[in-house]
């Protein structure tokens, strides 16, 4: 077994849509400054104009599924490219409120469907010994977009743009987003799908291209495995053998977004304005939450296997709780709020190598087979629908109560996860998928 350029290759691309995820989601957070001034919007409005495009990543996680099987996943990511595209200018030409909220779901439907649509291609291609690391590059992507997203409101907040800043910081999306769409046209298909397209002689070229050792015998475990998934798709999930795994998915999205994870990511810098940062300095403690992000994905992905899921997801609930609560209090007494970025941004760190890390390996592990994409699509929802809601919410919360209020709802929350993971929470690693499926059936 060989990494091979053409795998190499199309993995890096199918991860360029990560990049483009992070990027797009969190790249709003150097504009509600502006956007409220220009577009004179009130609180509910701005928590509206964030969480409209989460609203597009739900609609686009539901629909990306069926469209990759239908037309085959590299197809659906070039809709997914041209989405982005399209979103990214838009946005910057923007001549209304209206017309930046449409743009800005349409970025949303492409960020939703590349989340779902990049992984499962590169598992598709990538052989059994590589796929572990080469989808979780996919993720390492999504949070580089995040770090890029900050540096690059910072680089175009020093070029003294004046009224026209949010026009740019949105629209500079559209140079990543051409390079995805160009490059995939440089990439195959999978060999899955083209075994559902009965293009038999083109999968096993692909498979020799992907550097299989036995590319016969992986097609027929490929068709045994569309045979099988075929007979799968009557299966409901909504069964009482299954309560704890569907507790379960729900509660980890759940808990993920109560934590005011995203919050704090598309409100950096009104949050640091609010510590008494000034206008540049704002953008620029932002670049170290991407890098705290960075750098606790990255230690939470070497220790996933080694410690644990359950105990992982226990030392991020009890650090992110100490995070949050001395940022409410901080707040709430209106002293030492200088302490306040460097607080967030071992938070962030504390997040990203626990719960940020768990949560999608959790999910995949937890339900059957017969179920387990009917059940990722759940925890999907309860994630990116409490997303929505967070983010629409979060500046509304601080007009009508403080600064401090959704800070105390955060750490609350936490603390109320801690529990629940302690009592509830099975740990699933060291355990193969069927010994699982036995022990979490009731």
């Amino acid at each position: 077994m060989r990494m091979t350029s053409s795998l190499f290759r199309s993995t890096a691309v199918g991860a360029l849509g990560g990049l483009l995820f992070g990027f797009d989601t969190v790249v709003i957070s150097g504009t509600t400054g502006q956007l409220t001034q220009v577009f004179h919007l009130t609180p509910q409005s701005l928590g509206l104009t964030v969480s409209i495009a989460l609203w597009g990543t739900v609609i686009g996680c539901i629909f990306a599924g069926p469209i990759g099987q239908r037309i085959g996943g590299r197809n659906a990511l070039r809709i997914m490219g041209a989405l982005y595209i399209l979103s990214a200018i838009g946005c910057a030409v923007a001549w209304s409120w209206p017309i930046l909220m449409i743009f800005r779901f349409i970025g949303g439907l492409g960020i939703g469907g590349s989340s779902v649509l990049g992984p499962v291609y590169i598992a598709e291609l990538a052989p059994a010994k590589w796929r572990g690391r080469l989808v979780g590059a996919f993720q390492v992507n999504v949070v580089l977009g995040i770090l890029f997203a900050y540096i690059s409101n910072w680089w175009i907040a020093r070029l003294g743009l004046g009224v026209t800043e949010w026009r740019w910081q949105l629209g500079i999306a559209v140079v990543p987003a051409l390079l995805f769409f160009i490059l995939l046209y440089t990439i195959p298909h999978s060999s899955r799908f083209l075994i559902t397209q009965n293009s038999v002689e083109d999968a096993l070229s692909v498979l020799r291209m992907m550097g299989s050792d036995d590319p016969q015998q992986e097609m027929a475990e490929i068709q045994a495995s569309l045979r099988s998934e075929h007979l799968q798709k009557s299966e409901p999930l909504f069964q009482k053998s299954l309560r704890l795994p569907i507790f379960l998915a729900i509660t980890i999205g759940l808990f993920n977004q109560f934590s005011g994870i995203n919050a704090i990511l598309y409100y950096a810098n009104d949050i640091f304005a609010a510590a008494g940062l000034s206008r540049l300095s704002t953008f620029s403690q932002s670049i170290y939450i991407g890098l705290a992000n960075l750098v606790g994905t990255t230690i939470g992905m070497a220790l996933i296997d080694k410690i644990g899921r359950k105990l992982l997801l226990l030392i991020g609930a009890a650090g992110t709780f100490c995070c949050l609560l001395s940022t409410a209090i901080i707040f709430n007494s209106g002293t030492n709020q200088g302490r306040v970025v460097w607080i967030l941004v071992t938070f962030i760190c504390l997040f990203s190598l626990s719960q940020g890390a768990v949560i999608w390996v959790y999910i995949s592990e937890i339900f059957p087979t017969r179920v387990r994409s009917k059940g990722q699509s759940l925890g999907g929802s309860a994630h990116w629908v409490s997303d929505a809601f967070i983010a629409a919410l979060f500046p509304v919360a601080v007009a009508q109560f403080s600064r401090s209020a959704p800070f105390y709802f955060f750490a609350a929350m936490t603390a109320l996860q801690f529990f629940v993971v302690l009592f509830i929470y099975p740990e699933t690693k060291g355990a193969t998928l069927e010994q699982l499926q036995a022990r979490l059936q009731g």
